[in-house]
């Protein structure tokens, strides 16, 4: 995974610190249309994004977390790096965010809203299921 995130770092806005790394990931899910709770990563240490290409990353001190969105009582689990390509209103072919569904760990790959109904985020996971849930349900600190 670091080796994709290399390639993609020439002519990246790359930056360090926990605090200014959550800002610009809050600032780039706004920019994107998305809700700007979908990343909860703590203790981040780099945030990475390369606009030419829409490729953007998150790297976490810790080797992964965990996060329960409680208003859907979701776990959602992410790994010390989380890469994505960005485009208006989708992350896709995300690396480094599973969903716990059941008993299973799945990996969530595309997450994106419509224009047609922007109050609800689409989650799709590896193996082509999908689960559509209230954008609320993501808004910060939830």
């Amino acid at each position: 995974m670091a080796s994709q995130i290399e390639s993609h770092r020439s002519g990246a806005e790359i930056i360090n610190g926990d605090a200014i790394c959550r800002n610009k990931s809050i600032e780039l899910l706004e920019e994107l249309g998305l809700p700007k709770g979908l990343l909860p990563l703590e203790d981040i240490e780099e945030f990475g994004y390369n606009r030419d290409t829409g490729f953007m990353w998150l790297v976490q001190r810790k080797k992964k977390i965990e996060h329960t969105f409680k208003k859907i009582k979701q776990t959602v689990s992410y790994a010390g790096e989380v890469t994505a390509f960005v485009e208006k209103g989708k992350l896709k072919k995300i690396a480094g965010v599973k969903t716990k569904e059941l008993l299973l760990w799945l990996s969530v790959v595309e997450v994106y809203v419509t224009e047609a109904s922007p109050e609800k985020v689409t989650f799709k996971t590896g193996t082509g299921l999908s689960d559509t849930f209230d954008a609320a349900a993501f808004a910060l600190g939830e």
